[in-house]
């Protein structure tokens, strides 16, 4: 068994895509529309589906935000960089929510960036 995918409920489906894939460097994989059930589903990840887990985004036509609740953590990402990585996603129009540094008890270098709908995703130095 494997992870396929990660589904996220968004209420911008092109801000979405060009966010992932502009600002985090993700590829669109694929997109399909269903106007008989009225939502698009567009996947976008690092690799092809069959080798990783990818993320699924999934617009529900006519609703534009969602709450978020509070037991929705974050989608974590594996960097070389993160200080590089950060400047990046601020020059492509991200918003980094917590700047480069070790996490709170521990040594581990992260950083958070927030997506168009609000979604966290943690960036992780060197995994």
């Amino acid at each position: 068994m494997r992870i396929l995918h990660t589904m996220l409920r968004v209420g911008n489906v092109e801000k979405s895509i060009e966010f992932y894939t502009e600002v985090l460097g993700m590829r669109l994989l694929r997109r399909k529309d269903y106007p008989d059930g009225e939502f698009t589903l567009a996947f976008v990840g690092y690799d092809e589906e069959t080798e990783t887990a990818v993320l699924e985004l999934t617009y529900n036509w006519g609703v534009e935000s969602y709450d978020l609740g509070n037991g929705y953590g974050h989608i974590a990402i594996g960097v070389d960089d993160i200080y590089g990585t950060c400047d990046e996603i601020k020059k492509r129009g991200g918003r980094v929510t917590r700047e480069p540094g070790p996490m709170k008890h521990g040594s581990t270098v992260i950083a958070f960036v927030e997506d168009p709908d609000g979604y966290k995703i943690e960036l992780i130095e060197g995994r």
